[in-house]
């Protein structure tokens, strides 16, 4: 059985970037309005997937089951430290089994990185990409593989991705989010 539906969320610089070369987030690229968004998505999903240099830090992350992907298991072994997460290795493993061996069903929240990112790409049902236009991170970590040879844009709309409108975040820093839905 598979996820209800795929959901991608991500913060991207105006050249394309998550994090800057050391692979951190800038407080530069956190604002607000783009926190609560992506806390709010969270809330609703049965689980999430993540690299495991990439993390949630919001109140009620520890509860929330979680795919942690990673190149230190063969195929797919539990977190001794959080009995809600699996680690899973998508060279060992398909992300059928993952999801199977994770006990849960419904929606499934992609938060990153750049690989997690990538390798989702033909998975989504939606990604909602937030545009920070005024951060720029040159030598950055990019939100997909193929930036900033292409931008974020370019490469949800090459796997069958429409944009939704636009929506306003944060007005005073023009930080907006629009909704990338795959057309059935």
């Amino acid at each position: 059985m598979l996820p209800r539906r795929i959901e991608g969320y991500a913060i991207v610089s105006a050249d394309g970037m998550l994090a800057n070369a050391d692979g951190i987030m800038p407080d530069a690229q956190k604002f607000p309005g783009d926190q609560r968004f992506f806390e709010q998505g969270l809330d609703g999903a049965d689980a999430v997937a993540h690299g495991a240099h990439s993390h949630e830090q919001q109140a009620r992350s520890h509860p929330r089951r979680r795919l942690i992907l990673t190149r230190h298991v063969a195929t797919l072994a539990p977190d001794p430290t959080n009995p809600k997460a699996l680690f899973w290795n998508p060279a060992g493993a398909s992300f059928e089994d993952a999801w199977t061996a994770l006990g849960t069903e419904g929606v499934l929240a992609v938060i990153g990185g750049t690989v997690v990112f990538g390798l989702f790409l033909p998975r989504y049902d939606i990604f909602y990409l937030s545009h920070a236009p005024h951060v720029r991170l040159p030598g950055g970590r990019p939100v997909f593989p193929g930036v900033p040879a292409r931008t974020p844009d370019e490469m949800l709309a090459s796997h069958g991705l429409v944009p939704g409108p636009v929506q306003v975040l944060d007005a005073q820093n023009e930080v907006t989010v629009v909704s990338w839905r795959r057309q059935s």
